[in-house]
């Protein structure tokens, strides 16, 4: 059974665009501000076409922290996998982007998907605190993926 709540250790915080004649800028993150555990070691953006998702994947080690600019909209999806948290099974739903600028970060354990729902492409940032397949890319990739399985129990509306 799936209910809808906050999951336990997911964060998400209001980003604050700051905008002049120039245009604007967002901090995404201040080391001050983010718990340890949660330091990115690399980042990435993304362009993401209008109606398509990414995911459902989940991590076993790795943290993301991902920030929802714009220029469109994104529905965010979370599914708690962890059999030890108060909120195992819960799933969470956000929605992020342009009219509303937020940083999530998702724990280990966590699934996690989203889907552009704007009317336009969209960007995504994400800046994780583990490297992708480790320190000069020798690593297995920390990801278990469920996109691909019509059985899985993280399905996208």
């Amino acid at each position: 059974m799936v209910t809808f709540r906050q999951i336990e250790g997911v964060v998400t915080r209001e980003l604050k665009r700051h905008t002049d004649h120039r245009g604007w800028l967002v901090e995404l993150f201040r080391q001050d501000e983010l718990e340890a555990q949660y330091h990115p070691v690399m980042a990435y953006v993304s362009m993401t076409e209008q109606g398509v998702a990414r995911g459902p994947h989940e991590h076993a080690d790795q943290a993301d922290a991902f920030a929802f600019l714009g220029p469109s909209t994104f529905k965010i999806y979370l599914w708690d996998n962890r059999p030890d948290s108060p909120s195992y099974r819960a799933r969470q739903i956000l929605e992020a982007g342009a009219s509303h600028p937020m940083m999530v970060i998702i724990p280990p354990g966590v699934v996690h998907a989203y889907r552009n729902i704007g009317n336009e492409p969209g960007m995504v940032i994400n800046y994780p605190n583990r490297l992708f397949a480790g320190w000069g890319r020798k690593e297995p990739v920390d990801e278990i993926r469920h996109e691909n399985d019509p059985a899985s129990p993280f399905q996208l509306d």
